[in-house]
């Protein structure tokens, strides 16, 4: 039997040794940072793609606008010829001038925006011609009629060169019109297929990092049970093994900074990939609410164009799916500070000094007085012991164990909590949080000092290291911590520490 242990022992410090859990880490964090990379080339390709599309948009836009504006130009030049012609009123001639003098600059206009368009531009210089036979027939008809000769200016306008222009024009202008929408519509619908395919990639790749974070917190929490039964074994071990307690505890207390210098690494090399991950999902809703907005615009612009699958999966599919991703990071970061903060509480040099403990823990209860004041409850702190200990320490323990009675309250009486200590005989201090909540369960008193463990209804947010937690911290100053409780009555953590820390 003994011999079985040890040889369990030397496999596992072997296992440690050549490192097979760090490269095992080092591979699932390795493949994490490639998903990240292609999620940024596949959010990066979708940008760019959306800034094209709406270059597109907007070119088309610009076109299509010029040309109409041109358009309407010429016809007020003509409605202000035959008003002209007509009645012989300068008003309509004031009114055709001015179209006139607008004219060149439309055109230039939308010659600067065909320039390099091939496909349209022959129609625009068609466009321009026709626009200057036309001024120039009008500006005949006026010469004529300034000239009192209306009966041939208007001989002029009944040969109808001047409709035939505008129409053709207007047949110009609707081809124009035509090129555009198809070339938006080509653009649109590569647009969406991009940023559906991006969507997917990025929902794809958020899930398998996430699983990977999965996987490596279960590691974690495997490689922490596996170092606390080795830790027990050792010290049964040492029992009837005398000779071999200093190796033994060195091999232990390595193991332990292992595992500290461990949880830091993982928690402070996973916050990396997941604030990518956290600030991708917010450039996705931005991105899918850009492209909602387009699409809405294109239902009411030309709702034929429309497909219900595309608006299903933007306005129902790429949301919930952004939201669940947000969900699991948030949930995630949770869990790797609570890790860090425990990592580095384990690594922190305790410093003793004397504490007036009644003073210390009333600021605790003021800091909470607002959260028990909104449910009318109440933390009476009596006159407590002193002792020679670590400020920071004894801080967070009294404020987690606060925390946690204030947090589970019964709503069925009135809150109250008490915080009391006496002096023990043997160098010891003893504190007590007794408090009317919950309770807890007896096959839970043990339970909820491990990792990750939480007992009764999970109807507050946390992560099941805080009372972990506090007994590592307790244990570190070389007290103890135990827990008397009844479920619906309350409970009574009790804390002894000695009265100056070693």
């Amino acid at each position: 039997m003994e011999w079985n242990i040890r040889e369990n022992l030397v496999t596992f410090s072997r296992f440690l040794r050549t490192g097979g859990l760090g490269r095992s880490l080092l591979g699932l964090l390795s493949l994490a940072f490639v998903l990240l990379l292609i999620v940024n080339l596949a959010t990066f390709f979708m940008i760019g793609r959306t800034t094209e599309f709406h270059e597109t948009v907007d070119r088309s836009h610009r076109v299509q606008t010029a040309a109409r504006d041109l358009l309407i130009r010429l016809v007020d030049a003509e409605t202000g010829q035959r008003g002209y012609l007509l009645t012989g009123s300068q008003e309509f001639l004031t009114i055709h001038d001015e179209a006139i003098r607008d004219l060149p600059g439309l055109m230039q206009a939308l010659d600067d925006l065909t320039a390099q368009d091939a496909e349209v531009r022959d129609r625009v210089d068609r466009l321009r011609e026709m626009a200057r036979e036309r001024i120039g027939i009008m500006e005949a008809t006026i010469s004529l009629g300034r000239a009192q000769r209306s009966g041939d200016a208007i001989g002029i306008v009944r040969e109808g060169r001047g409709k035939e222009l505008m129409d053709q024009m207007r047949a110009e202008i609707a081809a124009i019109d035509q090129i555009e929408e198809e070339r938006w519509a080509s653009q649109r619908q590569q647009s969406e297929w991009s940023a559906g395919a991006t969507v997917g990639i990025n929902a794809l790749a958020g899930i398998l990092i996430l699983m990977l974070a999965g996987i490596v917190a279960w590691m974690v929490m495997r490689y922490l049970r596996q170092m606390q039964s080795a830790q027990m074994e050792l010290d049964r071990i040492n029992a009837n093994l005398e000779n071999e307690v200093r190796d033994r505890t060195g091999d232990l207390i390595r193991a332990n900074e292992e595992i500290q210098r461990f949880a830091y690494i993982v928690s402070h090399d996973l916050r990396a990939p997941l604030v990518n991950v956290m600030g991708y999902t917010s450039e996705l809703e931005t991105a899918g609410q850009i492209i909602d907005r387009q699409m809405s615009r294109v239902e009411t612009e030309a709702p034929d164009l429309m497909e219900n699958d595309a608006l299903l999966a933007v306005r129902e599919d790429v949301p919930e799916a952004i939201g669940f991703i947000r969900a699991s990071t948030e949930k995630m970061d949770r869990l790797i500070n609570a890790i860090l903060k425990l990592s580095r509480e384990g690594r922190r040099v305790l410093t003793a000094e004397p504490i007036d403990m009644t003073k210390m823990v009333q600021k605790i209860a003021d800091a909470v007085n607002h959260q028990t004041e909104s449910v009318g409850a109440e933390v009476e702190v009596t006159d407590l012991p002193g002792l020679t200990g670590d400020r920071l320490s004894l801080e967070q323990v009294f404020g987690n164990l606060i925390d946690n009675a204030v947090k589970y309250l019964s709503p069925d009486r009135p809150g109250h909590i008490r915080v009391e200590g006496v002096d023990l005989a043997d160098g010891m201090v003893e504190y007590r949080i007794i408090d009317n909540g919950r309770g807890i369960s007896d096959r839970d008193h043990e339970r909820i000092f491990e990792l990750f463990r939480r007992a009764g209804k999970q109807d507050q947010p946390g992560e099941g290291l805080g009372l972990a937690f506090v007994k590592n911290s307790v244990r570190r100053m070389g007290g103890d911590i135990t827990v008397e409780s009844k479920l619906g009555e309350g409970s009574t953590f009790l804390l002894k520490f000695p009265k100056r820390l070693s």
